[in-house]
């Protein structure tokens, strides 16, 4: 399985290597994570720069896909020949959003009426652009789900966890990061956020 993490230039670090972290507590030989890049290096809002591990055409055959944020969205969803690049098939694939990538998601027709949730600084353009925007830290309808607020980038990754490899898998992955003395509760939380956006 493959979890492409779109990362773009003035990527949110905290939106692309926590969901990067939880993700790859799974440990199985198909099981492959990457972050996904419009070239080969891009630098964070921070000054870090990473290499790509995957290019955004990769992320069209990946089985799930989250959607990071950044300082730069706006100038990115603005820019058709990059957003041509991201061709994003729900129904066939998992997609999540992070804060500012809800935007990504908005612009490319995939939220439809679906409501969403995004960061206090996204959510006039995410409304601007049509979709309700929720006061709660996840949201998920069928295969799409988002997410607002950096830390919330672990309800993304353990709903992609525990839509692939089931709710006790995504629980042993919250529970390795989990501060020390709050681990149970933490992971409580989190998974009570986003149970009840599971099948069954």
């Amino acid at each position: 399985m493959h979890i492409a993490i779109l990362t773009f230039e003035g990527f949110n670090e905290l939106d692309s290597f926590i969901a990067l972290g939880i993700l790859n507590r799974v440990k199985k030989p198909d099981w492959r994570v990457s972050l996904c890049c419009p070239a080969p290096e891009v630098t964070s809002m921070n000054g870090v720069t990473v290499r790509a591990q995957s290019t955004l055409e990769e992320a069209s055959s990946a089985d799930a896909v989250i959607v990071g944020s950044g300082m730069k969205t706006r100038e990115i969803v603005r820019d058709p020949e990059l957003m041509a690049r991201v061709a994003l098939q729900p129904g066939r694939q998992l997609i999540g959003a992070q804060c500012s990538g809800t935007l990504v998601l908005a612009r490319l027709g995939l939220l439809g009426d679906v409501p969403a949730c995004t960061d206090l600084t996204t959510k006039p353009w995410v409304q601007e652009a049509g979709v309700e925007v929720l006061n709660q830290p996840f949201f998920a309808r069928g295969d799409v789900a988002t997410a607002g607020g950096c830390l919330a980038s672990a309800y993304l990754a353990a709903w992609v966890i525990a839509r692939s490899q089931g709710r006790e898998a995504a629980a042993a992955a919250l529970h390795y990061v989990a501060p020390v003395g709050e681990k149970d509760a933490y992971v409580a939380q989190a998974i009570g956020n986003i149970t009840p956006f599971l099948p069954g």
